[in-house]
């Protein structure tokens, strides 16, 4: 039976309903600094949680309720005949409920003008170690951390004069999820301000439910989209949808893959097209509608049902063209009033407004695997060094679309071979188990005469092969890392071809 609860909160949405109900019920309520003197206010009787601990609050309030005559009457097992006799012993009463939540860290650090010492002052010490100690013993002591779950506990109570077992073992976990979630925040901060970049001996992880998808890759998965708590800006999370139904597993997915390829593509108008997360049309140009023109351009087979994203707000002639075919998303930094009314028309259409995206987001990326995770810093060089290889230099335009070239085939699964020309890409041969073949099929789908156009490989050539096919299709000039034991049959073949070839000293694998 509950006789006595202990609220000590910093949210105090429906506190005082709370605590008018359990006062109905006849039970003592405890509590502490600000909830205290608000429940008294509203008429409710409350013991100040120094008449419990016959100690003063001290050190600014740090210490209130780090006490045994608190956490001894939450820790006591009420069937341990031993515990129980040095209750009465020691003269403290049990404490039967705890409704407590925490100092708002997570809000102070997210503040732009936050202060170390503020933050510091934020981490809530004795609000954690009573949720633990009622959680460990959830059994005798109810214990409620969300506002959301005070209707649940008052309704069994209500109905039965007690809280089911189910729905105890229920709060404590959402306890120790909470807690753990807390402690994660602080120690990420503490590792920020030490701009600390190194692997943890131990990763946790903090993150925030977004929303709960329809289903996920297919529909008989279950999928949900959590989100980060700082440093969202220019991504998913902070997405605008301005018009659609709701985004499925897949969209988030090829999304992101669109929004993490059009962040290296920084300085003029770029649109980006992507189908099951690789490139299918990228072009940079002076006009967004031009830009458009060209990624769509350069195949308009895999673009049906894909997703764009634009560096560049949109305007009406580019929403005109972009409504003449079925697109899942479209991603802009903003839309005319005009090209919103037009592509509003297009019934299944979702379009995203994302400020920021000019920001990149580089620090880690994982990846889980059957028993383990792989994290890894992400990939946010272009280059090492550039160095020409062959007898002929590449022209300006050529080391422009080779450049062009190597940050599309840097965004494509390996094997990955990128072909372009007039910044865009015009062929692209993504996921192959043979660079040869990724060649192939990047000249064979492109819809555009691949002669006079530049390419990219994100790894070396392990044989000449592909320089081969590269001058039977009239490629001029080529960028790929180098370092492979056969490096000198490609030059070589490169300086019969009159192909200029450029080494990177760099690999941009992408496995996923």
């Amino acid at each position: 039976m509950i006789k006595r609860a202990l609220i000590s909160v910093s949210d105090k949405t429906g506190i005082v309903e709370l605590a008018q109900e359990l006062t109905a019920m006849n039970i003592e309520i405890i509590s502490t600094g600000g909830t205290h003197a608000l429940l008294s206010e509203k008429g409710i009787n409350v013991t100040g949680i120094s008449e419990v601990t016959g100690f003063e609050e001290c050190l600014d309030g740090r210490v209130k309720t780090l006490h045994p005559a608190v956490h001894g009457g939450l820790l006591a097992q009420r069937d341990n005949p031993s515990h129980m006799e040095q209750l009465k012993k020691l003269q403290i009463q049990p404490i039967d409920m705890v409704v407590v939540n925490l100092y708002p860290f997570k809000n102070t650090i997210l503040k732009k003008e936050v202060t170390f010492e503020e933050a510091i002052e934020n981490i809530d010490i004795g609000g954690p170690t009573m949720l633990r100690s009622a959680a460990k013993n959830f059994k005798d002591v109810v214990v409620i951390i969300d506002p959301v779950d005070y209707a649940v506990v008052l309704n069994e109570m209500k109905d039965t004069g007690e809280v089911t077992y189910e729905t105890r073992l229920y709060l404590a976990g959402k306890v120790f999820r909470a807690t753990s979630y807390y402690d994660t925040l602080i120690a990420d901060y503490f590792k920020s301000i030490r701009k600390d970049d190194s692997f943890d001996e131990i990763l946790t992880f903090a993150y925030d439910k977004a929303e709960e998808m329809r289903y996920g890759e297919n529909p008989h998965q279950k999928a949900t989209f959590y989100k980060q708590i700082k440093d969202t800006e220019g991504t998913l999370a902070e997405a605008e949808q301005l018009w659609g139904k709701e985004l499925s597993y897949n969209n988030i997915n090829d999304a992101n893959g669109a929004i993490e390829i059009l962040k290296d593509f920084n300085g003029e108008p770029t649109a980006v097209a992507v189908k099951h997360t690789n490139p299918c049309g990228i072009a940079s140009a002076t006009t967004l509608f031009d830009a458009y023109v060209n990624a769509y351009n350069a195949d308009p087979q895999s673009i049906y049902g894909g997703i764009i994203a634009v560096n560049s707000p949109v305007d009406a002639a580019t929403a005109q063209k972009m409504g003449k075919i079925f697109l899942e998303v479209i991603i802009a930094p903003d839309y005319s009033n005009e090209a919103l009314e037009i592509l509003k028309a297009k019934k299944n259409i979702r379009l995203l407004r994302i400020t920021g995206l000019e920001k990149n987001h580089y620090g880690r990326e994982t990846k889980k695997v059957l028993g383990g995770l792989l994290v890894q810093d992400r990939d946010e060089l272009l280059y090492e060094k550039l160095q020409t290889v062959t007898k002929r230099q590449p022209t300006k335009e050529e080391t422009e679309n080779l450049l062009f070239a190597l940050k599309a085939v840097k965004n494509t699964k390996s094997n990955a071979i990128s072909i372009v020309k007039n910044k865009t890409l015009i062929g692209s041969g993504p996921g192959q188990t043979s660079r040869i073949w990724a060649l192939e099929n990047a000249i064979r789908q492109s819809t555009t005469e691949v002669n006079g156009s530049v390419m990219a490989s994100d790894a070396f050539f392990p044989y000449d092969d592909c320089v081969k096919a590269a001058a039977a299709a009239g490629i001029t000039a080529i960028i790929q890392p180098g370092g492979g034991v056969r490096d000198e049959d490609s030059i070589k073949l490169c300086d019969e071809y009159n192909i200029a070839m450029i080494f990177t000293g760099m690999r941009h694998f992408k496995h996923s």
